[in-house]
């Protein structure tokens, strides 16, 4: 098992059937780590209130994390919007897991990264909830029909992996807008506090690229694209895609990945 300095996750939304604890069970076996940043929407709170679906998969990650904060990796989870509840702890231990809003992490080589979830840069969630939840309705309705379009590929022996929820966010022109705004004022909000760089999650879209001598790193998901960044022990970052077959594809340093492809 390799071990890194650091791992980076976002967006595993525990409690829905998107989740895909399997795949990220397969990648934490492969990856340990000193430290481990679980950078918001871990758990999805906003499905949970229109129904549950707990795997046992889902059970095993949270055993797993309990037993690496236990063994002595550093843990720290920062909420994002969907499980928000979980930021009236915020400053608080529980067990070995540090709850904080956000977090300064200095990687190896003295680079000073901003860590959050990122829905602060989110307008829509931010001052029109329902329309988030409404567009979080639509999103899990596109990967539940990923899903089903996946394994009718598989039956038709079509290989690699496509995604209809990362097809329909390429298509059209006002999400890719999104996108780019949101990058925009991450970048604005590290660049005030005279940081390197950020690393957050929240719209779903994998990126690992320079802009200027500035740094936007997002973990991606857990959902879809199954993604996660790493650190390695000189500082270098490093953008991973799980692959459906358990394998790694690994994105050299400076690079994006679509938020599906």
């Amino acid at each position: 098992m390799p071990t890194v300095r650091s791992i980076f996750l976002s967006d595993i939304h525990l409690g829905t059937r998107a989740c895909q604890a399997e795949r990220l069970l397969d990648f934490l076996r492969e990856y340990d780590a000193d430290n481990l940043f679980l950078i918001g929407d871990i758990v999805d709170f906003w499905a949970m209130s229109r129904a549950i679906h707990w795997s046992p998969a889902q059970n095993t990650f949270v055993q797993k994390i309990l037993r690496r904060a236990r063994r002595g990796e550093r843990v720290v989870f920062i909420p994002g919007n969907h499980d928000e509840a979980l930021r009236e702890y915020v400053g608080v231990a529980f067990g070995d897991i540090e709850v904080h809003a956000e977090y300064v992490h200095e990687l190896a080589d003295g680079r000073r990264f901003l860590l959050l979830h990122g829905d602060e840069f989110d307008q829509i969630t931010r001052h029109h909830r329902w329309v988030a939840v409404l567009g979080d309705v639509a999103y899990n309705l596109l990967v539940r029909l990923n899903g089903m379009l996946s394994w009718t590929r598989r039956r038709l022996g079509i290989a690699g992996y496509w995604s209809l929820a990362g097809y329909a966010k390429r298509r059209v022109k006002k999400a890719l807008q999104f996108v780019f705004d949101f990058e925009d004022a991450a970048l604005h909000s590290a660049r005030q506090r005279g940081l390197d760089g950020i690393v957050c999650g929240h719209i779903h879209c994998a990126a690992l690229r320079a802009v200027g001598t500035q740094h936007y790193v997002n973990c991606g998901d857990w959902v879809d694209s199954c993604t996660a960044i790493v650190e390695h022990a000189d500082g270098r970052l490093e953008l991973i895609a799980w692959g459906s077959a358990g394998a790694a594809v690994e994105h050299p340093r400076e690079t994006e990945a679509a938020c599906a492809s």
